[in-house]
């Protein structure tokens, strides 16, 4: 396109664009001018600049995805998304933050703006989603988790991904010792609590809950099966002493009708195997701790009472000693 002769076709320069996002050395190879693209950025104007170097040919606030791009446009062709925006193109909703960015060890990019740049001597192979380069899922995880400042989002975070089954313990546990550990503190915890089989910040909350009911050792998440081994439910707790299950009541924590539905069906498939099941909100497990675990100790009593049914547990999940 001929110097001057870009204003005529500005469709032309959005298709050289990735998503309305174009590196000012593009724009001039396609012969915008400096001081073009000076105008055009003007407060009010039809483009942004909202990195250095980097344009958004609209204005407006740029989508997540427009920020992505412009992260990595900016970081350069070697560079990888990690943390919440790689988890975000692996198909998992996160906030709008500042977008985290992976480079080589010898790159002298700075974190500017919504970017905040990580040098490493670890940079991992990269994994292209939805056409842009992230780091794998495991290693995106850990880094957004060693952002985090509390336990709880902490859990949320990781136990999420481990329900979803898209990353393994065994995973987690190697990628975090082979990293910094700078940050890794509250990952850890996690990645011991998960390694329990606790999935959920109310798991989590009813475990301690267990611990200072002076009950048997409880089970988290196991599978339960019958006597011919045909599967009946993973309750969030289990007493295998004397076949008692403790559920964290969906209805509340999910908030969605199928949900609920499940946890129905799943505490009746219980009920009908002679297993006593507690049903719990988790509300409860933080404003009336006292009497749930009052609840706790008369279920338990009550199971201790009836002849134990032919059912048995199995875990689900690995431990982390099993590195390899």
């Amino acid at each position: 396109m001929r110097r001057g002769m870009w204003g005529d076709d500005l469709d032309a320069i959005y298709r050289v664009s990735r998503s309305g996002v174009i590196r000012t050395a593009e724009l001039a190879r396609l012969g915008v001018s400096n001081s073009a693209v000076h105008t055009r950025c003007r407060v009010g104007g039809p483009w942004q600049r909202i990195l250095p170097g980097v344009i958004l040919l609209r204005n407006g606030q740029p989508t997540p995805r427009q920020r992505s791009i412009a992260a990595l446009m900016l970081s350069g062709d070697e560079s990888l998304l990690t943390g919440r925006s790689a988890m975000s193109e692996y198909g998992y909703r996160t906030h709008a933050g500042d977008v985290q960015v992976l480079i080589p060890i010898d790159r002298r990019v700075q974190s500017v703006g919504f970017v905040t740049v990580e040098r490493t001597i670890r940079l991992p192979e990269p994994e292209i989603r939805n056409g842009l380069r992230c780091a794998p899922l495991p290693r995106a995880l850990l880094d957004a988790a060693r952002r985090c400042k509390a336990l709880d989002p902490t859990r949320a975070l990781i136990a999420e991904v481990v329900q979803r089954g898209d990353v393994s313990v065994r995973e987690l546990a190697k990628e975090l010792e082979a990293g910094s550990s700078r940050g890794s503190a509250l990952p850890r915890v996690v990645l011991r609590e998960v390694n329990a089989n606790v999935h959920s910040v109310p798991e989590v909350h009813a475990r301690k809950l267990w611990q200072r009911s002076g009950l048997p050792e409880m089970l988290f998440n196991h599978e339960i099966r019958d006597a011919d081994g045909d599967f009946i439910a993973i309750p969030d707790g289990w007493i295998d002493s004397v076949a008692f299950a403790w559920d964290i009541d969906s209805l509340e924590w999910h908030a969605a009708p199928t949900d609920y539905k499940r946890t129905v069906e799943r505490r009746t498939r219980m009920q009908n195997a002679g297993i006593i099941v507690l049903p719990t909100v988790p509300s409860a497990l933080r404003t009336d701790s006292d009497r749930v675990i009052e609840d706790l100790r008369a279920h338990y009593r009550l199971a201790q009472s009836r002849p134990r049914p032919h059912v048995f547990a199995r875990s689900r999940w690995v431990k982390l000693d099993e590195t390899g």
